[in-house]
């Protein structure tokens, strides 16, 4: 019997893309990467004609193939992976109870549609940071670490068991960075959870290639980023 490859399409600078890549490596799941071209600007091109039938309309990364299921968005990939290969229950990334997922899965959807748009605001905008639009994003961000500095007062991830709304963040965290939305000491509990994501060994896996990759494009890479 013909084992199934399972692929996962992402590109260098996909966020979204890393997110799929550090839960898949977290389940032990194993993959194929296959890697888009690149150009400079945060741009794919030409579009990898796997990506273009899959996802025709945004014609974006991620996506995958497992056999005959073919996916794109992260976190329909991700809900793919959970359920595909749920195996023991230290592998599970999203929590066992039943509010405690659907308050895992919120804080997921949140770092893409609350947190993030604030830092996609501020693309292009390095040059003016003290720009009203810049001062307006950087602020509402820092609202919100504020509001995931609470969540950490008793906990050690953000939904209580370590799980995607974490991987989701911190990915989301490594562009606010990038685009000067920047944590501080304010949030002394979100620097620390931060760290500590950063340890893992399938974040530092996903993550540090994308760190060699920007410096090799002459950008900035924020200390706590670089690779080891």
């Amino acid at each position: 019997m013909t084992k199934t490859t399972t692929k996962i399409y992402s590109g260098p600078l996909s966020m979204f893309g890393a997110k799929v890549q550090i839960a898949a490596l977290e389940k032990g799941i194993d993959f194929e990467l296959v890697m888009v071209p690149f150009t400079k600007g945060d741009a794919y091109e030409p579009k990898h004609p796997d990506v273009l039938r899959i996802n025709p309309v945004k014609q974006q990364v991620p996506v995958l193939i497992d056999g005959e299921v073919e996916l794109f968005d992260s976190t329909q990939i991700f809900e793919y992976l959970e359920d595909r290969y749920p195996g023991p229950a230290h592998l599970a990334l999203w929590p066992q109870g039943i509010a405690e997922r659907a308050r895992a899965r919120q804080l997921e959807q949140k770092s893409d549609e609350v947190f993030f748009p604030n830092v996609i605001r501020l693309f292009g905008l390095q040059h003016d940071m003290q720009s009203a639009p810049a001062v307006a994003a950087c602020a509402a961000c820092a609202r919100y670490y504020d509001e995931m500095e609470g969540l950490l007062a008793t906990r050690d991830y953000l939904a209580g068991p370590y799980s995607f709304a974490d991987i989701a963040f911190y990915m989301a965290c490594i562009f606010a960075d990038r685009k000067g939305a920047r944590m501080t000491e304010a949030t002394p509990r979100l620097l620390a959870w931060r760290s500590r994501m950063g340890e893992r060994p399938a974040v530092r896996t996903v993550v540090d290639p994308m760190m060699r990759f920007l410096a090799s494009e002459g950008r900035d890479v924020a200390s706590f980023l670089m690779p080891r």
